[in-house]
């Protein structure tokens, strides 16, 4: 099989020995454009050398002949994407995600044939570094001598920005001492506090290593994955409302925030809330959360905390979980829409919708988006998690302060020691910077600009034999609990009465998979009638308006807990979802 390159005339034109021999290619090495890393945007240019299987590269040649290496692959340990129409390539190898591009005109015919990905990288370098408006032939190897095969990725996560010469710069490489500080922190310790309710589950987690994930995710790659079905032993029993629950596992530091006058030490508690979000997902790589199907609730009631919470899902197609809790001191809301996306050997899960929080006694309202949280070496049992990009926190009744928060992506050459950092910063109006903090998103949060140094946050203790019982916290291991006072309360779409999760809780695998596909046939049986009507879903507790901005939102219609203190749901019309 022959690939065509057709060279435009602008090139230099060099050597193309290497080309010659498809089954032992040499030294390649050449410019492609590469996807800044995160939190930076755009793209740049970078000198890469693919030698014996392995991917190099620096900023430019001389650095490369230096030896001042930015990163390096193993291309036979990565899975490629590639992308025909916007000259993407994307190199998966589990650990490291590189994002590239060819900057200029390439024309290869490869729909009838498979390439491995060093082969498609020698084509695409020398490509770059030939010219003269010459073709030169590639013989590629057959299928059967192929070990890696490439896929058409989804381009709507590729950034198109073009700063394509900028240098590589990113986050300030000044060591942290977050995590000795956390250690000398004044602060009290949290400790593990008996509220009365559960801290084991009925069962432990099902053993998934024999779940053939792999096919499952090949024949979706590129695709939405919350569109895909998956068998049950993947599934930890609780569902995406309940977790957004869990994001108010540390409402304490809202409730701090209401009595703290000073606007710029208010922003430091908002910002520790922001962070404290995540930390429920570090040992929580394993499995994942139940889809809602379309009308389904969630209600959380906590006295010890002073916040009541209630959740629906409001759309199926795009899938959208609106949710809201008060308290006597702070209103939280966000509807939240998520897009996943698999790269081979890593799964990006990016939330699109904010969340919003108002203070009662200084009338704030503060509104911040969320970061990318990444599951890499997601086919294998040593997976792992990590959450990077860049939070911005805004008081939308006031312009006294902002706030910018930094979840550090790992350094694909570094140690351990930046995993899972966070960075953050209180700027005033001038953006000068008034409040810095920092630490780690697992283990706390640590501020040395506040009159007195103190650690603002420190997740909770996990519960004992916690990774038996899918990682849960004792927070979540309380989410789905059904007591018998509350049963008779609660409208018959509240997750706790989901028949298929409930089982999967009770640790009943087989059932729970023929539960779950009648659960899910029965949404689309109801989404078929609505649209032989001509009708559409109308939720129930939450209706969609526009922001401030423009941007479609979903809010608390208010008539939840009206009928719950009232007339009670069992005297009202419900939907059937189970």
């Amino acid at each position: 099989v022959t690939i065509q390159l057709t060279f435009p005339p602008s090139f230099s034109s060099t050597s193309n020995k290497n080309m010659q021999d498809a089954n032992t290619p040499g030294i390649c090495e050449g410019y492609l454009m590469k996807r800044r890393k995160w939190p930076l945007k755009g793209w740049h240019k970078r000198y890469f050398v693919v030698d014996k299987g392995i991917l190099r590269y620096s900023k430019n040649q001389h650095d490369f002949s230096k030896g001042k290496m930015h990163g390096a692959l193993d291309v036979s340990l990565a899975v490629m994407s590639v992308n025909k129409k916007a000259r993407h390539i994307d190199l998966d190898a589990g650990d490291i995600l590189y994002h590239m591009k060819v900057s200029c005109c390439i024309l290869l015919q490869y729909d009838a044939i498979k390439l491995t990905v060093s082969d498609y990288l020698h084509v695409c370098l020398c490509f770059t570094q030939s010219g003269s408006g010459r073709s030169l032939s590639f013989h590629a190897p057959s299928v059967a001598d192929s070990g890696a095969e490439y896929f058409d990725a989804c381009d709507e996560l590729m950034c198109a920005s073009s700063s394509e010469m900028s240098d590589e710069s990113g986050l300030s490489d000044g060591s942290s001492n977050s995590e000795a500080s956390l250690s000398k922190a004044p602060a009290k310790l949290n400790s593990i506090k008996n509220t009365g309710r559960r801290t084991t589950l009925p069962a432990v987690c099902p053993d998934n290593s024999h779940v053939g994930l792999m096919t499952i995710l090949y024949n979706n790659i590129g695709k939405d994955l919350s569109r895909v079905s998956m068998p049950a032993a993947l599934n930890e029993p609780v569902c995406l409302l309940q977790r957004l629950c869990e994001e108010l596992e540390y409402s304490d530091l809202l409730d701090t925030a209401n009595h703290t006058d000073d606007p710029y030490q208010r922003m430091v508690y908002i910002a520790a809330f922001a962070i404290s979000g995540y930390a429920t997902a570090q040992y929580r790589n394993r499995y994942k959360p139940f889809n809602p199907v379309l009308g389904e609730t969630f209600e959380c009631i906590r006295e010890d905390r002073g916040f009541r919470y209630i959740s629906e899902q409001v759309s199926h197609h795009p899938p959208i979980s609106a949710c809201h809790a008060e308290s006597n001191n702070f209103n939280f809301w966000q509807d939240q829409r998520w897009k996943n996306k698999f790269w081979g050997k890593s799964l990006e899960i990016m939330p699109t919708g904010m969340v919003n929080v108002t203070l009662k006694n200084y009338g704030d309202h503060y509104e911040w988006n969320k970061v990318v949280t990444c599951i890499h070496n997601v086919l294998s049992q040593q997976r792992y998690l990590e959450h990077y990009g860049e939070v911005i926190i805004r008081n939308l009744k006031s312009s006294v302060c902002t706030c910018k928060i930094t979840f550090v992506k790992s350094r694909y050459w570094g140690s351990d020691g930046s995993k899972n950092e966070v960075q953050g910063q209180v700027l005033d109006e001038t953006d000068n910077i008034v409040h810095r903090f920092g630490g780690f998103w697992h283990e706390g949060i640590f501020c040395d600009t506040l009159p007195n140094l103190q650690c603002i946050w420190k997740p909770n203790p996990q519960p004992k034999n916690y990774m038996t019982y899918y990682g849960f916290s004792s927070f979540a291991m309380e989410m789905n609990e059904l007591t018998p006072d509350l049963k008779p309360l609660l409208p018959p779409t509240d997750t706790r009465l989901r028949p298929d999760q409930r089982l999967l809780e009770e640790g009943k695998i087989e059932e729970t998979d023929k539960k779950k596909d009648e659960v899910e046939e029965k949404q689309r049986e109801r989404r078929k009638i609505l649209a032989k009507r001509g009708e559409e879903h109308i939720p129930r507790f939450f209706r969609k308006t526009l922001d401030a901005a423009g941007k479609e939102v979903w809010l608390y219609n208010g008539t939840y807990w009206k009928i719950r203190d009232n007339a009670g749901f069992v005297n009202v019309k419900n939907l059937e979802l189970w």
